[in-house]
């Protein structure tokens, strides 16, 4: 008498047991580290279908036909945290964009109205701005600040009766960390001697760093943009707004001499 009928057969059998190891599988992987073994479960799960319809297994290859075309469903019920979390990463990291954007505009904006108010009093201003470059061991530190760029602070700061009006105003990182501070003075001789201490002072910071210097004259009420040793005096406002824009971001920018070289127009 034959061990097995027709309708029992040998590989019916080992096809059934296969199924079951799978789901006993499948379960315990659940279990434990899913999230980390899963992606590769996937792979040997797609041999395993292939070689299964090769071998004749059917409720093997049904099994895990079922298993794979179930998969997108399975890995968003199981990485939902991951995704959750990766969606939330995505949506702050374009408001914090957004936001610094912002932020940038509104110190540019500050700091060119800052400036144009005192150039229209003939209050004398010197503002530097760091890019990269430290100038710490360059300059001798008046008073510390710590303050967000506001066109009230910088006009107040450069008011005669100020007793740091003097010195220049360091902004880094879109904020003034420094004022009353004293630059070295530049030791060109070719320097017109109609420039006064501020622009040879800018001119002398400049030439050692990679700074922007602002310079506002007391006698004629200019602004003047000092950067790699050179000076721009009268400088077009819309030349003003896109080299600061760059300085304040930490940015180089390419010289120009008028405002469709920077693209302005």
């Amino acid at each position: 008498m034959a061990i097995f009928s027709d309708s029992v057969t040998l590989p019916a059998i080992l096809d059934k047991f296969i199924v079951a190891g799978l789901v006993f599988g499948c379960t315990l992987i659940l279990k434990k580290e899913a999230a980390l073994r899963l992606l590769s479960i996937l792979s040997i799960l797609i041999i395993a279908e292939f070689s299964a319809k090769k071998l004749g297994l059917t409720s093997t290859a049904d099994f895990l036909n079922l298993l794979l075309s179930s998969a997108p469903v399975i890995l968003a019920v199981i990485f939902q945290s991951d995704i959750k979390r990766a969606l939330f990463s995505f949506w702050k990291r374009h408001k914090s964009g957004d936001a610094a954007n912002h932020n940038l505009t509104t110190t540019v904006d500050d700091l060119l109205k800052g400036l144009h108010e005192l150039a229209e009093r003939r209050i004398g201003a010197l503002i530097v701005i760091v890019r990269q470059m430290s100038i710490d061991h360059l300059i001798e530190v008046g008073t510390e600040i710590d303050a967000k760029v506001t066109s009230e602070l910088l006009t107040s700061i450069f008011l005669p009766y100020s007793p740091i009006h003097d010195g220049a105003v360091i902004i880094q990182k879109e904020k003034i960390t420094s004022a009353g501070c004293f630059l070295p003075l530049s030791q060109n001789p070719d320097i017109a001697k109609s420039f006064g201490t501020r622009h040879r002072a800018a001119l002398g910071i400049s030439e050692q760093t990679d700074v922007l210097v602002l310079v506002v004259s007391e006698e004629t009420g200019k602004i003047s943009i000092v950067h790699e040793g050179k000076i721009t005096y009268d400088a077009d406002p819309a030349e003003i707004r896109y080299l600061a824009g760059k300085a304040v971001e930490g940015r180089r920018a390419p010289r120009g001499k008028t405002p469709e070289e920077y693209g302005l127009t």
